[in-house]
């Protein structure tokens, strides 16, 4: 019975965590899957409180995954660890340096201007004419501003003020909301597809921006669905397993075509990296700073600096 009531405990303890944060702005759409079956697997060993020990076993028992997975599954019970501990130091908190693990990036495929043309002209093909309106307005947003598709999909009505020229994203990665201003084509464009939105459907079910041909929000994965057909339809091959066409990659190729007219114009770039971390929505400088190293071009012109540079010291 004091086990049982141990295990009740931990699950409710689980339910106040995910609460307290999610209260914060977490989403904790993982945290909320995993953290159950880690208490699942403490009450089949027997135990009533978390051990560094069980929380390293739980975390690597999927057999055939990238390290990075049982760092990140060690990560979601560390933290759940450390709330425990606070209220029963009993429980255990795993140390950071246990599994040590990082995940290679994706190489990002880079879109050339004229790849980007191929998949707007590809998007004009699609039908009904409506769905061909929507997606190549859709892409060529994503193209000009650096969005995340799924922040791009996400926008509603009130969410982009086209007499202000700005676009606000409420639901944005970690919860953060940030605003985006918008050059006057691309303020023509959304506002041309609006009306077009707002003639086909004057009376939709949704309070989307963007809206598909049945009146209703745009779905992630019939997105990407359709994306995959117009880089097909386009003609875009990938470079090997992992540089393949995606439609997040639109997001890399803006950040590398504005840091290339930075370098190109002469400019020092490094102080300009804020406002486009600003613009890309990153909470850590160096995820944008990692775009320096992203492409062949970006490292090219950044020798050619230091060349310039070594060959003026005495």
């Amino acid at each position: 019975m004091a086990g049982s009531a141990a295990m009740n405990g931990l699950r409710a303890a689980v339910d106040d965590y995910l609460a307290i944060r999610r209260a914060l702005g977490y989403s904790l759409n993982r945290d909320g899957h995993l953290l159950p079956n880690f208490v699942a697997y403490l009450e089949a060993t027997g135990a009533d409180s978390v051990t560094t020990a069980l929380a390293l076993a739980w975390a690597v028992q999927p057999s055939n995954t990238h390290p990075h997975w049982w760092r990140q599954r060690l990560g979601i019970v560390r933290g759940f660890a450390r709330y425990l501990n606070t209220i029963d130091p009993l429980n255990e908190v795993p140390p950071t340096d246990l599994l040590p693990a990082h995940r290679p990036r994706i190489t990002p495929y880079l879109y050339s201007d004229e790849e980007i043309a191929n998949l707007l002209a590809a998007a004009r093909t699609l039908s009904p004419e409506f769905r061909a309106a929507t997606y190549e307005t859709l892409v060529g947003l994503v193209v000009v501003t650096g969005l995340r598709i799924g922040e791009a999909i996400g926008l509603n009505r009130n969410d982009v003020d086209l007499e202000e020229g700005s676009i606000v994203v409420r639901r944005a990665k970690f919860g953060k909301t940030r605003e985006v201003w918008l050059h006057e084509s691309t303020i023509d464009a959304l506002r041309t597809y609006a009306r077009r939105r707002d003639e086909h459907w004057p009376a939709a079910a949704t309070l989307r921006f963007f809206v598909s041909a049945r009146g209703i929000g745009l779905e992630s994965s019939i997105v990407h669905y359709t994306f995959r057909q117009l880089a097909s339809a386009a003609h875009l091959e990938g470079r090997g397993a992992r540089c393949r066409p995606r439609p997040h990659d639109l997001r890399h190729s803006f950040a590398v075509r504005t840091l290339l007219a930075w370098y190109r114009a002469g400019g020092d770039v490094e102080p300009h990296l804020p406002l486009l971390s600003t613009q890309l929505g990153h909470i850590k400088p160096a995820s944008t700073y990692w775009y320096l190293e992203a492409a062949p071009e970006l490292l090219a012109i950044a020798g050619q600096r230091l060349e310039n540079v070594l060959g003026e010291l005495p």
